[in-house]
């Protein structure tokens, strides 16, 4: 395997950390959380300038062809500056499950949008039953002629408010799992603004007879858990892409504070428990990129890479936690200062780490499939 970036890769992370250094400052991304939406419209359009908005896609639909390491690139960096705008919501989710389980008619109509900063989707996959399982699915599907009625209720649903459409997962009556389009504006569709821990927008979504036609069904009507677990998967590392960008620029705020910060006549930074305790912050850093990378690359290649994803995302709920409260006890009071920056980092840090599965359910599920492998005969 091998870890390093190509150069057009490479020019994409810079291009990236370029843009976000002039134009997301903390000052920046305070007026934005002001604005009606809660994020900028314009920076939104500035995505799509530079591409980002259709990185996943192919180029016959709008985008630039970019693959799992790609995306790692840019989760990342929005980790960095805690991205306002929905990009995980529109583009990994949303736009993920198009292209992968669109039809074609669906994806040349709504992925060249989504590219241009037209449309806003969002993946309506939480359930209070599931438990951290997206294939847990409770909300029905019940055919009335060439349409669809849902009913069910759905969780946790990042921007749903501002989506332009929301893919719905529910199980079709006498079938499997699809997944369907839903237009939030239509008749028996109720929408219930809540706020996440680290400030998100996000929706409660009811569903009660709500319409949807047959054509915005999403491919095979009953492989929709398939595709649920493929996004499962891809998301969960983009996830602990953003927990990367997250907690190192967490611990690069730590590291200037402790150096500037005095006490008894010395920085603090030269206390030997303050340099232990930032140093261990480090490795847990570099353990949260490196099973990342394992992950994403296993993902690229096209290789199983279930275990891989799970490990990356335990040490990105383990290590993304001790490096947040690291970075609050060595602020010390300032740390919970819910103006300054380090509470965002530490508030995004905890919603990344309960999201899609916390580092206990990742331990849960790796040790039932070791527990199998024997029987399976893997090795």
């Amino acid at each position: 395997m091998d870890f390093e970036l190509s150069e057009e890769q490479l020019l994409l992370r810079h291009s990236c950390e370029r843009y976000f250094a002039d134009h997301y400052g903390f000052e920046s991304r305070r007026r934005y959380a002001q604005e009606p939406r809660g994020w900028s419209l314009i920076a939104w359009k500035q995505y799509a300038d530079l591409g980002l908005l259709g990185l996943p896609f192919a180029e016959d639909y709008g985008g630039t062809g970019g693959g799992p390491v790609e995306t790692m690139i840019v989760m990342e960096q929005i980790g960095r500056v805690l991205l306002l705008e929905p990009y995980l919501a529109t583009v990994v989710l949303g736009g993920g499950f198009l292209q992968r389980g669109g039809s074609d008619a669906q994806r040349t109509e709504l992925l060249p949008r989504i590219a241009a900063g037209e449309l806003s989707l969002s993946l309506a996959h939480a359930e209070r039953q599931a438990r951290y399982d997206l294939a847990d699915v409770a909300t029905t599907a019940r055919r009335d002629g060439a349409a669809f009625r849902l009913d069910g209720t759905k969780l946790c649903v990042s921007a749903g408010h501002l989506a332009r459409r929301i893919l719905v997962p529910a199980r079709i009556e006498g079938g499997g799992v699809g997944v369907f389009l839903l237009d939030p504006q239509a008749p028996g569709v109720t929408l219930e603004l809540q706020h996440a821990t680290n400030h998100e927008s996000q929706t409660k979504l009811t569903l009660e007879g709500a319409v949807v036609a047959g054509t915005d069904l999403l491919g095979d009507p009953n492989a929709g858990a398939v595709l649920v677990r493929w996004l499962e998967q891809h998301a969960t590392a983009a996830l602990c892409a953003i927990q990367v960008g997250v907690s190192e620029r967490a611990l690069r705020i730590t590291a200037r504070y402790t150096t500037g910060r005095e006490q008894f006549g010395r920085a603090i930074a030269t206390f030997q428990a303050v340099g232990q305790r930032a140093a261990d912050a480090y490795i847990d850093v570099e353990a949260m990129r490196l099973t990342t990378q394992q992950a994403v690359w296993r993902l690229a290649e096209g290789l199983p890479a279930e275990d891989a994803v799970a490990v990356a995302k335990f040490w990105a709920a383990e290590g993304g936690h001790a490096v947040g409260y690291a970075a609050q006890h060595l602020h010390g009071g300032i740390g919970v200062d819910i103006d300054y920056p380090i509470h965002r980092y530490y508030m995004w840090s905890k919603q990344i780490e309960l999201t899609l599965g916390c580092a206990s359910r990742q331990l849960e599920q790796l040790g039932v499939r070791l527990a199998e492998a024997p029987a399976s005969g893997i090795a």
